[in-house]
């Protein structure tokens, strides 16, 4: 494996979410309310303490993107949409709207291309919805609430209690067959069937893993914010790559490529690229 480090960001300004979309990559710098592209440009929110997170592509070719910091679900033209709550995860249902998780009112939201938007409660208090995954329904990563939801298009929810208790889980992603998530709190990577069955697989100790995308093989790559390093694990679950990307890098979100690299946020400042 090789690493490319590209420098988007000024100190201080935070890459955290990363897509990728018609060949160009993005990212959102979670302290600066802006979103930058790798060609160098970038676009002012007009809002410092918006914190734009979770970026993913569209339907519609634009790029949507969580503003948590200001209740708001931003787009690349520059429209941004009300929400009830603080968004965080994101992603393109099966439906073809925009799915998003309000962290501090235990709900899932959508939004249409249009901007209209709706929420439907997840039924848990103080569950604090993290990350969110579609596949045949909305899956999404209950962070207090140590648990695995999922959701109809329907606004119908089960969830599925973790086997470790206080996990911590963050990051989820749609695979083939299942959906992998990660426990940043018990260093494991976990991954649930669409039957609910879970399995839990180990990390290294304190690498606080944080977030996920699977990979057409049945395995993931994984962000390990706390050991400054990406791992890959393959559809066993067994860990067969870690690469370093140096200390203080505090990766986080992360993209696969249509090429099979992988592109990662480093909050220090920079956007990585890993390719075979």
């Amino acid at each position: 494996m090789s690493v490319t480090e590209f420098t988007v960001a000024g100190p201080n300004e935070g890459p955290y979410g990363v897509a990728v979309a018609n060949g160009e990559v993005w990212t959102t710098l979670v302290h600066a309310g802006v979103v930058a592209r790798l060609s160098g440009d970038r676009f002012d929110l007009g809002a410092p303490d918006s914190r734009p997170s979770v970026i993913v592509p569209g339907p519609d070719d634009a790029l949507w993107f969580t503003r948590s910091g200001d209740n708001r679900i931003g787009r690349s033209d520059g429209a941004s949409f009300d929400v009830p709550g603080s968004p965080f995860g994101i992603c393109v249902g099966p439906d073809d709207a925009l799915w998003f998780t309000l962290m501090d009112t235990d709900q899932v939201g959508r939004v249409t291309l249009d901007g209209d938007v709706s929420t439907y409660p997840i039924g848990t208090s103080g569950a604090f919805p993290a990350m969110i995954t579609a596949a045949d329904h909305l899956w999404f990563t209950l962070n207090q609430g140590n648990a695995i939801g999922r959701m109809t298009t329907t606004g119908d929810v089960t969830a599925y209690p973790l086997p470790t208790e206080a996990v911590g889980a963050v990051g989820i992603s749609a695979g083939a067959g299942a959906v992998w998530f990660v426990e940043i709190l018990a260093a494991q990577a976990g991954r649930i069937t669409p039957d609910g069955t879970i399995e839990e697989f180990p990390l290294p100790a304190d690498s606080k893993p944080h977030a996920v995308v699977a990979t057409d093989d049945g395995g993931c790559w994984i962000t390990l914010w706390g050991a400054a390093a990406v791992a890959r694990l393959d559809a066993a679950g067994n860990l067969i790559e870690q690469i370093d990307l140096g200390a203080g890098s505090e990766p986080h979100g992360l993209v696969l490529d249509a090429d099979g690299s992988v592109w990662v946020a480093l909050e220090k400042g920079s956007v990585a690229h890993i390719q075979p």
